[in-house]
């Protein structure tokens, strides 16, 4: 039996329950939307919104009517472009845009100052989008599987980021910027072209680094206090005078949402568990932790 499709402007029978309890809470996720119903929108005291798997297509400019909106998550959908009205969430937290069709982010996505934590990997990102670097409370920017190339000069001015994934892009040579992001605690280049690095030591407060399937001979040099993830990581940490470290505890991907800024970044270690996990991020919000 398929799912069934909601007529485009009225909510789900099921939603009236949802919000019953008054946590202000919709899950929406895997129903056939192509766009959001516009009733949606004006349920002004929503807090949590999960539209993850949907093949939602669009967003309404209403969107913005949201005002109390922490959270939303918008991945595996086949959203091209993002309304400008997304921006006016001045309460906006955490957004999940990955899994879309997006090239780029409006001019105005700079005025959602009190975003913490942004996930847009596997979309078409060719540039890394301007709008980001005025984003300085962002802690955590999850960029796997676009198709950047370098990275801007102006990226410390993201002076709150502490956990940067650009996996699976198409980085040729370890940029410039990061080295002077020396308040960033993860790191993970996996699965890009880069044939080697430069002393990483100037990132003082890195703690986990990840360049697995990179065509590289060896690990780069870093603090011993760098839990490494790729070739050479092992035998690199095996020689060091001080114990290796410990990686940071795995936890599932929805298991930060209440917690403070460390959880906010930490996904996990290891070049698997360095990076959310695949599916619905909602689903995996009651998941039991991997372990340490």
């Amino acid at each position: 039996m398929g799912i069934a499709e909601s007529t485009p402007d009225e909510l789900p029978s099921d939603a009236e329950e949802q919000l019953r309890n008054g946590e202000q809470q919709l899950e929406l996720s895997g129903r056939r939307l192509r766009r959001l119903p516009s009733a949606v929108c004006a349920l002004s005291r929503l807090q949590k919104l999960y539209v993850s798997g949907t093949g939602l297509r669009e967003l309404p400019e209403e969107i913005e009517e949201l005002r109390e909106l922490r959270i939303l998550a918008l991945d595996f959908n086949k959203l091209e472009r993002l309304p400008d009205g997304l921006c006016r969430l001045p309460r906006l937290t955490r957004l999940y845009l990955g899994s879309n069709r997006l090239l780029a982010l409006p001019a105005d996505f700079a005025q959602l100052q009190s975003l913490r934590c942004l996930w847009i990997e596997g979309n078409f990102l060719r540039r890394f989008p301007r709008p980001l670097l005025r984003l300085v409370a962002l802690q955590s920017l999850q960029m796997g599987d676009n198709r950047l190339r370098a990275l801007p000069a102006e990226l410390p001015r993201m002076t709150g980021l502490r956990g940067l994934w650009l996996y699976g892009n198409r980085f040729e040579e370890f940029p410039p910027a990061l080295l002077r992001m020396g308040r960033l605690h993860i790191l993970d280049l996996d699965r890009n072209r880069l044939g080697g690095f430069p002393d990483l030591h100037p990132l003082r407060a890195l703690r986990v680094f990840s360049y697995d399937h990179n065509p590289v001979t060896g690990p780069p040099r870093v603090a011993d206090t760098v839990f490494l993830v790729g070739e050479g990581a092992v035998e690199r940490m095996a020689e060091r005078d001080e114990p290796t470290p410990r990686p940071p505890p795995r936890r599932r991907a929805r298991a930060f949402e209440d917690e403070e800024e460390e959880n906010l970044l930490i996904g996990g270690a290891g070049s698997r568990a360095l990076r959310p996990p695949r599916g619905s991020l909602r689903a995996l919000e009651a998941a039991p932790g991997l372990g340490t």
